[in-house]
């Protein structure tokens, strides 16, 4: 099973089924070396020094992104609210970028969504969607690897 997302004018929702507990979920969105395994999805990585998280309302959360041509990017996020294990939301202080993400318990794992609000007009595009999907997807697959995070790129 993998990740589906969907575009509405400005929000993103994409979805995920995942084989791993709630609480298990929320340390990958919450852990920097974590962060760190997932975050890039098929299009980035995650230099795992660079993600830091300050997990509580009005804290940070930031990371580099690495591209493919090398070129990095500083993403800066401001916790809006943390109901472990099941809610977090932040924003994007520059766009204003909404984004919360869900962990809902489920028979065999948790269900997972990751909804945008107020995106820029450069991320409605199906190429963003496309990214937010193949992040969750890199997430399933940081959860089924070693209970131990570690970082399954190179940079």
């Amino acid at each position: 099973m993998s990740a589906n997302s969907e575009l509405r004018g400005d929000e993103l929702i994409a979805k995920r089924h995942l084989p791993a507990e709630p609480e298990r979920v929320w340390a990958a969105f919450t852990t920097p070396a974590s962060i760190a395994a997932f975050w890039g999805g098929s299009h980035a990585t995650v230099p795992p020094g660079s993600v830091t998280v300050d997990l509580r309302p009005g804290g940070e959360f930031a990371l580099d992104t690495r591209g493919p041509n090398g070129a990095t990017r500083r993403l800066r996020f401001i916790y809006v609210s943390v109901a472990a294990p099941h809610e977090l939301v932040f924003d994007e202080p520059v766009t204003g970028l909404r984004t919360t993400v869900n962990v809902r318990p489920a028979v065999d794992g948790t269900d997972l969504t990751v909804h945008q609000r107020r995106l820029p007009p450069e991320l409605r595009t199906t190429q963003a969607a496309d990214g937010l999907a193949s992040i969750l997807d890199a997430l399933a697959a940081h959860l089924q690897g070693s209970d131990a995070p570690t970082d399954r790129r190179t940079p």
